[in-house]
């Protein structure tokens, strides 16, 4: 069982920067043991994937509109995981959700449906 908190939204300038953190509580299984993803959803789509990250934070992967921009990393000592993102467009505008998954690697974990938890979102919003 984990249960995820996201934090680090808010209202930024074109340009600007935000770092959202996912802090993370397990019962069980440790937190390093799962992979996290972040996904986001804008108003009237849906839901889409970010970034993930394995277990160790050895291997990441990104969805090509924010490669260069956004970095996935965690800390398994503080059960948390982060998404920095520079450069950021009023594109970017949407609810932000981290998620694990049990499944070891990242390799095609794109899906909604490959992770078992969710937090419940953190508005970020870029404007013009």
């Amino acid at each position: 069982q984990v249960q995820l908190v996201e934090s680090g939204g808010g209202l930024v300038q074109a340009g600007g920067s935000l770092r959202l953190s996912c802090a993370a509580s397990t019962s069980g299984r440790a937190f390093r043991n799962y992979a996290v993803g972040w996904f986001r959803q804008a108003p009237g789509k849906e839901r889409e994937f970010v970034a993930a990250i394995s277990w160790s934070g050895g291997s990441t992967t990104y969805t090509d509109s924010v490669k260069g921009r956004f970095t996935i990393s965690r800390d398994n000592s503080k059960n948390t995981a982060y998404l920095q993102m520079n450069g950021l467009k009023p594109e970017d505008t949407s609810v932000y959700y981290c998620a694990a998954s049990e499944q070891y690697s990242i390799m095609g974990l794109r899906q909604m449906s490959d992770f078992r938890y969710w937090g419940q979102g953190t508005q970020v919003t870029v404007s013009s």
